[in-house]
């Protein structure tokens, strides 16, 4: 039987939804969506795709910046993306630095699991969208299909190179949700009028 892949897109949110800041993105102030980026999202949604984000935030255990911080941020994101008609549908964060060494900070793909486990689906198949290595790696490890943006660090994560095989690369996340939107109509039948597929 094939495996059926979940409406589902995975996205680091660090030079991906937001723009990045090699300080940190520590207060809702310094929290800017990318140009298209929340259009993007509200395209996933609207053609029926659940989008989760999966993030490292180290700056809480390093102290940077608290919770607190985080919480309105993500408030900012999700008032942002209901003006637009769009939502994300959890978000998955590790607030531990490199050094804790824990099984949710990327490359390592504990978050993955726990957005398999809280959703209940196998992840093969499913995109993850990121914009460093560590995203890619932690989407393979699940067998997510790696796709790498070049806002944020992706430029400098492309000429780096050594990206998993079969990565596919795009010029920020509205060029990639337009592909991808585009590639799943072209394979997947239209409903006929009882609503059958």
């Amino acid at each position: 039987m094939p495996h059926h892949i979940p409406k589902l897109v995975v996205l680091d949110r660090d030079g991906v939804i937001n723009l990045d800041s090699d300080y940190f993105v520590k207060s809702p102030d310094e929290w800017i969506p990318i140009p298209g980026s929340l259009e993007a999202i509200a395209m996933l949604n609207h053609a029926g795709y659940r989008v989760v984000v999966a993030s490292n935030q180290s700056g809480i255990g390093r102290g940077l910046f608290e919770m607190s911080a985080l919480n309105a941020m993500h408030q900012k994101m999700h008032k942002a993306l209901l003006a637009l008609g769009g939502r994300v549908d959890a978000v998955f964060f590790c607030p531990h630095p490199a050094a804790e060494n824990c099984g949710c900070r990327k490359p390592k793909a504990g978050m993955l699991h726990q957005i398999a486990e809280r959703f209940d689906v196998d992840l093969r198949g499913v995109p993850v969208v990121g914009d460093s290595l560590r995203d890619l790696q932690a989407g393979v490890e699940v067998r997510c299909a790696p796709h790498l943006v070049k806002t944020g660090k992706g430029l400098r994560t492309l000429e780096k190179g050594g990206l998993p095989p079969d990565t596919r690369v795009h010029d920020d996340l509205h060029a990639f949700v337009e592909t991808f939107l585009a590639e799943r109509a072209a394979v997947t039948p239209p409903s006929t009028p009882d609503g059958r597929s």
